[in-house]
Formats: structure tokens, sequence, C-alpha cells
């Protein structure tokens, strides 16, 4: 089957800097991305090829997301999908609910926080209209998102919330995929309407988070029906990156089809972030991104047992370090096992 796009993770230790501040849409995610961490090969090992990682949803405009390649690589270089121009590709993290109000100097309340994002963003198109000689970091990523450049995953529970998000969209014309969405199902047919696409979590805040009360294990299939295009994602580390296909298997018993959720896996999230010209699908000309399965991909007895990016196995449950990362604990072993340059490493120092 090809290879997984998870549109929400934050694989490879990213840190967001929750606290840091409401408004920071300068922050790039790539600057705190380690291209060595176990976590990526772990990704791998569920059969992860391509990755949406993003900063936190602490702030109301957290910063720019990183679209990762899970290709064996060093550097963020290495493993970035890129523009045209050779920067790395990535989207706008934004945030609404209670996860960035709380602190000093943040916003308190939903409507402080929809007041501050607005005020932000007509700025931004202020300075976007001007001549722009004192360069501004932050209003220049803002520009790329009022242009249509650059997309906006907003981090969004409830459905009052999921509703702020679109009025901000009519109000300034951004491109926005949905993150979480815990109460789309309540506003499905808005959001059709809309033509708004949705990143959707079956398994959702672990031990308890108010704003999920109303987490329906049909969320996605309700979606589906209601005309919404919908893609699964791990949130790693909420969901374990390796969990993915048993969240479209749990999707299917919510009501989904079958189709629908290995498209929720691999083509829609591609169609969702812009990227289906190269991966989400086996075809010509694309990306050789693909899993082999030992079994039906939506069965709990069914293994990964290989890898491919770019036409390169990366991961081989037959070999005893790719099946530590398969098995392992969260960290399965240590950073130090996150690449097979580590491994290379490893064995010509005499296992040191």
């Amino acid at each position: 089957m090809p290879g997984i796009v998870d549109t929400h993770s934050h694989i490879g230790q990213v840190a967001g800097a929750d606290g840091s501040s409401p408004i920071q849409p300068e922050i790039r995610a790539l600057d705190s991305v380690d291209a060595l961490s176990s976590t990526v090969a772990k990704a791998r090992a569920g059969g992860v090829t391509t990755a949406n990682v993003m900063p936190g949803s602490g702030h109301l405009m957290s910063g720019q997301t990183y679209y990762m390649k899970l290709r064996d690589g060093k550097t963020v270089e290495d493993i970035a999908f890129e523009w045209k121009d050779g920067t790395a590709l990535g989207g706008m993290k934004m945030a609404n609910g209670t996860n960035p109000m709380g602190g000093s100097g943040f916003p308190g309340t939903r409507a402080k926080s929809a007041s501050l994002v607005r005020e932000n963003f007509v700025a931004a198109k202020a300075y976007c209209d001007g001549d722009r000689k004192k360069r501004d970091l932050a209003k220049d990523a803002l520009c790329e998102v009022l242009s249509g450049d650059r997309l906006v995953h907003f981090h969004t529970h409830r459905a009052d919330d999921i509703m702020t998000v679109l009025r901000l969209k009519r109000e300034f014309g951004f491109d926005v995929l949905i993150q979480h969405g815990t109460e789309t199902w309540k506003v499905a047919e808005e959001l059709a309407e809309a033509g708004i696409p949705v990143s959707n979590i079956t398994l959702d805040a672990p031990g308890g988070k108010l704003e999920t009360v109303d987490l329906k294990m049909d969320n996605a299939g309700i979606l589906e029906r209601a005309g919404v295009l919908v893609s699964i994602h791990s949130d790693d580390p909420i969901v374990d990156s390796r969990m993915m296909l048993r969240e479209a298997a749990l999707a299917v018993r919510g009501g989904m089809s079958r189709e629908g959720a290995l498209k929720a896996l691999t083509i829609n999230g591609a169609k969702q972030m812009r990227l289906d010209a190269r991966v989400g699908s086996l075809e010509p000309g694309k990306d050789a991104d693909f899993l082999i399965l030992d079994g039906d991909p939506l069965s709990a007895y069914s293994h990964v047992m290989e890898t491919w990016v770019e036409g390169e196995k990366l991961f081989d449950r037959s070999q005893p370090e790719d099946l530590l990362m398969a098995t392992g604990g969260y960290g399965a072993g240590s950073p130090m096992e996150a690449s097979h340059h580590h491994w290379e490493i490893a064995e010509a120092e005499g296992g040191q």
C-alpha cells in the first residue's frame, strides 16, 4: 500500500516552546527538529513516510510547521519536503480553545483569543500591501498565509471553536485544515458546505481533557458521509505513530468505509497538504513511497514488514535493529538508534 501520510505529528523531538508567546508565526519547527531522533525511525516502522511536524498548541499562532519526508537523513535539510527554490515546505500552526488561553500575557478568554488573531491578521495585511522595506519575520510568514502560499493547520476541538475558525477563514480568506476537530461531527454539514477538510484523530487526550469529552469513534464516518475530506493523524506522542493503522481500523468500526479509512491514511492527507502530486498513492511519476504488510492493513494481526521511501528500503522487520523500532518502548531503544547512519557509526566503532 502507499506510505502513510501523517498530517499531524511531533516526531523529531520537536519543541514547540509552549508558553513563550501567544503570537509567534515567525517560529519555525524545523529549527527544533532532530533528524537523528529515534522517533523518526519509529514512525517509519509504523509505515509513515511523510509527516507534518508541528510546534505545540500553547499559542494562538504557534509557528511554521515542517513537512518531513522520512528519508534516512542526518539533517532537517536531508528529510524536508522543499519549495521549488529549495526552502523547506510547511504550513502555519494555529490554535484556539483552552490550550493557548492560560498563563501570564495570554488572552484568558475565547473572545479575546479571536480578537488577538484578527488584530494580527489586519496588521499583517497592511504590511503585506505596503513597501515592506523593514523586514518583519512574523508578518512575512502571515503574508504567506494570506496569499494562500502557506496552509493553516488549526488546532481546535469544540464546535463553537470550530465555527470561530470558519469565521476567521471567511474574513481573511486563508486556506485551513482543521486539526483534531473533536466535535466536527456536530458541524459536519457546515464544514462540507465551506469546503473545509479535517485531520482527525480517533483516540485523543488519553487521561482526560474537557474539550474532548464529546469525542466519538464515528466522527470520521460522519464527516465522510457529509462529504468532508478526512485524514487520520497520530499527534505523536498522543498516539504512537506505529498505531496509525489501528486508528484507521477503529474509524471503520465507527462507521467509516474501509476505502475511506485507507484513503484517510494516504491520499487524503496528501491532498490536504497539497503534496498529492508526489505522495499518497502508487502511480507512475510519483515518489516510490510504499509499505509491504503481511496481511490486511486494518487487521490487528498484521504487521508492516517493509517501509520504502523514494525507492529505498528504510525499514525491514526481519532486521533486529528495525524490529526494535517496531516493538520497543516509546524511545525504541536509544536516540543513537535513530537511523542507519548511527548503526554504521556504531559498527565502525566496535558497537560503542
